[in-house]
């Protein structure tokens, strides 16, 4: 795909932008369980759990924030081992779930899907299906407390074993009426890097009535992506590399298969140089269906709110292109068209008294080569 320079014509920057950012009702798709846990938590739970952590908030924080940029995408998973160590029961995962979905409705989240590697949290005896519950249990009790609309994903790990995969999918399937809709794979690419081997995990979770994601592209560029392409997900988390791959790019498009992009965690895994480098804007422009989330509120240090305002100043989306991204959430999310319907008329009624996202509020993209 040609590299694209925007040259962005809008008002909107500085206070003024976040402001509008902030009021925006927003919707979430790519946003992970144990890496969106508070400090003060953390702090709590190490103590009663008796797990060996910092006592401190400042050394809380240095321990589960990541840096802004690491080495790879391993050196940046280091940062889930301590919250995984911390959310071996079922109290434990309920409170970080119902903290999570409070922490999104401050920031005017309105749709959310929040993923969780259910396999992960049962070194301490914790049974699968009590912690799926657990999850499940949180999650709706919380949307009705505040209204925010809740989906949860299911992820599985490229480092465990395909057998238990199959499992895992299995069993949560059992809770698609309890707000489970959706299965995904995550985990170390490089040392994992075929999704392939967990086919008959994804078999079925779709014989489950499970819908498809997977991780793809946190190392690897474009032909993870296109592996990953092979076992049909609706959409692919992360894939930035795709931008790099004219044929990949179309075929994304083509397929309809989303990427939920998250610009600042990328920065972190080492995918993209910076912000300015994201191809965000690039693969929007050319028609392939993209989202935008934070991966993680606390791994990331970042509100979405912030994020769709980094996504304009630095990324270089026009403000009717952030809110395109964010209105196309909707139509991809993991829910039925009964969940979404209202959501999708409160967010045309918003945007229709917002004069600024009326446009494309943007000079026409330079095409140079890259």
């Amino acid at each position: 795909m040609p590299r694209s320079i925007a040259r962005v014509t809008t008002s909107l920057s500085g206070p003024a932008l976040r402001r509008l950012v902030e009021a925006m009702p927003k919707a979430e798709l790519h946003l992970h369980l144990d890496g969106s846990m508070r400090i003060d938590t953390a702090l709590d739970l190490a103590r009663t759990r008796d797990v060996d952590a910092p006592r401190d908030w400042a050394g809380m924080y240095a321990a589960l924030v990541a840096p802004e940029r690491c080495a790879d995408q391993a050196e940046l998973l280091r940062a889930f081992d301590l919250p995984i160590a911390l959310m071996q029961d079922a109290e434990a995962l309920e409170r970080i779930t119902d903290e999570l979905v409070e922490a999104k409705a401050r920031d005017n989240v309105r749709y959310l899907e929040i993923r969780w590697g259910p396999l992960l949290h049962v070194a301490r005896g914790l049974a699968l299906a009590d912690g799926i519950a657990a999850v499940c249990r949180a999650a709706r009790r919380a949307a009705d407390r505040s209204g925010v609309t809740v989906g949860l994903i299911c992820t599985a790990l490229r480092s465990h074993e395909p057998a238990d995969n199959r499992v895992l999918a299995e069993t949560a399937a059992r809770y698609r009426g309890d707000g489970l809709t959706g299965f995904d794979l995550a985990g170390p690419e490089a040392a994992f890097p075929d999704p392939l081997l967990h086919r008959a995990a994804f078999d079925a979770a779709r014989a489950g009535g499970l819908r498809v994601t997977l991780h793809a592209g946190e190392w690897g560029g474009a032909a993870q992506v296109r592996r990953a392409l092979a076992l049909e997900p609706e959409r692919i988390a992360h894939g930035p590399g795709a931008a790099d791959d004219a044929d990949l790019a179309a075929e994304l498009a083509s397929r309809a298969v989303t990427l939920d992009l998250c610009p600042t965690s990328n920065v972190q895994a080492g995918i993209v140089p910076g912000l300015e480098d994201h191809p965000l804007a690039r693969l929007h422009r050319a028609g392939v269906p993209v989202t935008l989330s934070t991966d993680d509120l606390t791994v990331s240090d970042i509100s979405l709110s912030e994020e769709y305002g980094r996504a304009v100043e630095r990324v270089g989306l026009s403000p009717p292109e952030l809110w395109a991204i964010d209105r196309r959430a909707l139509d991809v999310a993991f829910a039925d068209d009964p969940t979404l319907q209202p959501l999708r008329a409160a967010f045309d009624a918003w945007a229709g008294g917002v004069p600024e996202l009326s446009a494309e509020g943007r000079e026409p993209a330079v095409d140079v080569p890259g």
